[in-house]
């Protein structure tokens, strides 16, 4: 009976003690709270993956704060990486990190799955937060081409990359690739590319052959690889606005054995043509004193002449002449134009010389020099 009265004497004192106990916890659990969160990427394509981090701070000065069970998602953005479902310790004014990995297959949209934890005192921690979901893809423009394209002429092609999206992409890297063409760079790193900004990129183009250009942009949103494609063909055709060097007034005479060639060169493009070359071309084989003839720069509508001089073998009838310039981008740029050598004119003896001319010059010049001396002689 005396053992009955002290357990009872001794409920009384306990019971009393545990629902303060219970209360001070449910109290420390009240000061906790959501302190901030991220969501990376900040906004998913359709069967992305995301990092979903949660700082959970403990606002007690004096208390430490028992939780478990965290975890984040719903039917909507699902929880691909466990739970916390073991206890974690706050401790006073300290903040916990909980990160999870979650994915959806939603259509575009804005889901609000919840956080949620568990504190040792039986209540619980609910945070609902909105994750977007929008399937806008990065956008590539070609911002400049030439107006042509011509062989083997290096040509710049400059394209934009812009982001529409709500978020920053990172990895993002221009490539292009092409047969028959030789790209440089084929291949740029971009990096980051901000949410509404956009990016500029050089390269340069010089082809063989008319071919096609595949341009891919790869980028990363957040963990996740997407990719952007584009086109370009390359359609040789003539730059309006590019030099024309055209050969006229060709003369041809025969010597000993030896062709000498005179013509004219006209610019009849609308650019500079830079170092304009005449040279004879196989089955012709160059010879002193004028084996090939540099003209120099000819500007829109200016000319030059050039003199070349090669032998032919006998029975041949024509001779490729190749004129040789190059553009503003230090391109060369060749054509040839064939000329008929039965329309030579034969010649005998070596080149009329200029010296008799000049002599005659010279002695008229003297002889009305001196008689203007003694005209002046006389007067005085």
């Amino acid at each position: 009976m005396v053992l009955l009265f002290l357990l009872t004497a001794v409920g009384f004192l306990v019971l009393p003690a545990s629902a303060d106990t219970t209360t001070y916890l449910i109290q420390a659990a009240n000061n906790v709270y959501v302190s901030n969160y991220t969501i990376d990427p900040a906004v998913l394509f359709t069967g992305d993956t995301a990092t979903a981090t949660f700082y959970v701070t403990n606002g007690n000065a004096n208390q430490s704060v028992m939780v478990n069970h965290a975890t984040f998602g719903d039917n909507d953005i699902l929880l691909t990486s466990g739970s916390y479902d073991t206890n974690v310790n706050i401790g006073p004014l300290q903040t916990q990190a909980f990160v999870f990995s979650v994915g959806t297959d939603k259509s575009v949209g804005t889901y609000y799955p919840s956080f949620s934890l568990s504190f040792s005192a039986g209540n619980g921690l609910y945070y609902r937060t909105p994750v977007k979901v929008d399937n806008t893809p990065l956008v590539m423009t070609i911002a400049d081409q030439p107006d042509a394209f011509a062989q083997g002429v290096k040509e710049t092609i400059c394209v934009q990359i812009s982001n529409p999206r709500d978020n920053d992409v990172k990895n993002v890297i221009l490539e292009a690739t092409g047969n028959d063409v030789t790209l440089t760079p084929s291949k740029t790193y971009i990096g980051y590319l901000a949410a509404g900004t956009s990016t500029m990129v050089n390269f340069t183009s010089t082809a063989d052959d008319p071919t096609t250009l595949f341009l891919n942009v790869n980028y990363d949103n957040g963990d996740n690889s997407h990719t952007i494609n584009a086109t370009l063909p390359i359609v040789f055709t003539t730059d309006k606005l590019q030099a024309d060097p055209v050969m006229s007034n060709i003369v041809i005479a025969l010597n000993n054995g030896t062709y000498d060639v005179t013509g004219d060169v006209t610019n009849a493009g609308l650019s500079n043509a830079n170092g304009v070359t005449v040279t004879s071309l196989s089955p012709a084989v160059p010879q002193d004193p004028e084996r090939n003839y540099v003209i120099g720069t000819l500007k829109p509508d200016d000319f030059g002449s050039f003199e070349i001089t090669f032998t032919a073998p006998d029975g041949t009838t024509s001779v490729p002449l190749q004129q040789s310039y190059k553009d503003n981008d230090g391109n060369v740029i060749t054509s040839v134009q064939n000329i008929d050598l039965t329309q030579a004119t034969t010649q005998t003896g070596s080149k009329p010389s200029m010296l008799p001319a000049l002599v005659v010059v010279i002695i008229i010049v003297l002889g009305v020099g001196g008689y203007l001396y003694q005209k002046k002689r006389k007067n005085q």
